[in-house]
């Protein structure tokens, strides 16, 4: 594995303050940048590197002038093994398997059960993703809303439990990940496909299109080598 850089430390520092020691609550803001680089032994310009880097994975909210807080969100994260960001490395292909199994049903079934409001919002929020990739932002808070358009959509209880588990190390990937671009060109060919088939109400389609989605990830970031099988 690569060694972690010293942002990445204290990124992990951070995080396991906030979700796993929960020393501050959702809302709540974090000590002063002099007061927080001094505890963690860091200049300011790493702590500032690792609180974006945590702001990106919507653990933390930086507001211009008034400094980071922690976010609302926050407590609804369960650390589920992926808070190590070399770990996350190591499992993304596990990560989008679970995803391949479970999206594609998630958009099948939104397909078939979302109330037109439901449905408009799912179509909303997939045209952000798009504004976001065209005009070259992060799209990460905007893909996370798409993706939970569908899942509420089922109207299914478990399914939208699992969603904070897959959104938190999506989320993580897309920080550290590479492939950007191409991911990212494939997601507004695979949205617009995806929605295509929403808005008339092909339910069939639209698993199709979820699941190509999905193979297009998985081969994109190379996590498709077969894995050595055990045995017994």
């Amino acid at each position: 594995m690569e060694k972690q850089s010293l942002s990445q430390q204290t990124a992990q520092r951070l995080y396991t303050m906030v979700v796993v020691e929960r020393r501050f609550p959702p809302g709540e803001k974090l000590p002063s940048e002099v007061e927080l680089a001094r505890e963690l032994g860091v200049s300011r310009t790493t702590l500032r590197e690792a609180i974006h880097a945590l702001a990106s994975r919507h653990v933390l909210e930086v507001h211009r002038g008034r400094g980071a807080f922690v976010s609302p969100h926050v407590e609804h994260i369960n650390d589920y093994g992926f808070s190590d960001l070399e770990q996350v490395h190591g499992q993304l292909r596990d990560l989008f398997e679970l995803r391949q199994i479970f999206e594609p049903s998630a958009a099948r079934l939104a397909c078939q059960r979302a109330t037109p409001e439901e449905m408009a919002e799912i179509l909303a929020r997939g045209q952000a993703v798009d504004q976001c990739i065209q005009r070259g932002e992060d799209r990460t808070e905007a893909d996370r809303e798409f993706h939970a358009a569908i899942v509420r959509a089922t109207h299914n209880e478990f399914m939208m439990r699992l969603l904070p588990m897959i959104n938190q190390a999506v989320a993580t990937a897309v920080v550290s990940g590479r492939h950007k671009d191409q991911l990212a060109e494939d997601t507004r060919r695979d949205h617009a496909l995806l929605m295509d088939f929403f808005r008339k109400g092909d339910a069939a389609g639209a698993e199709h299109a979820m699941a190509i989605h999905m193979h297009h990830s998985i081969d994109v970031m190379g996590l498709n080598e077969t894995k050595e099988k055990k045995r017994f």
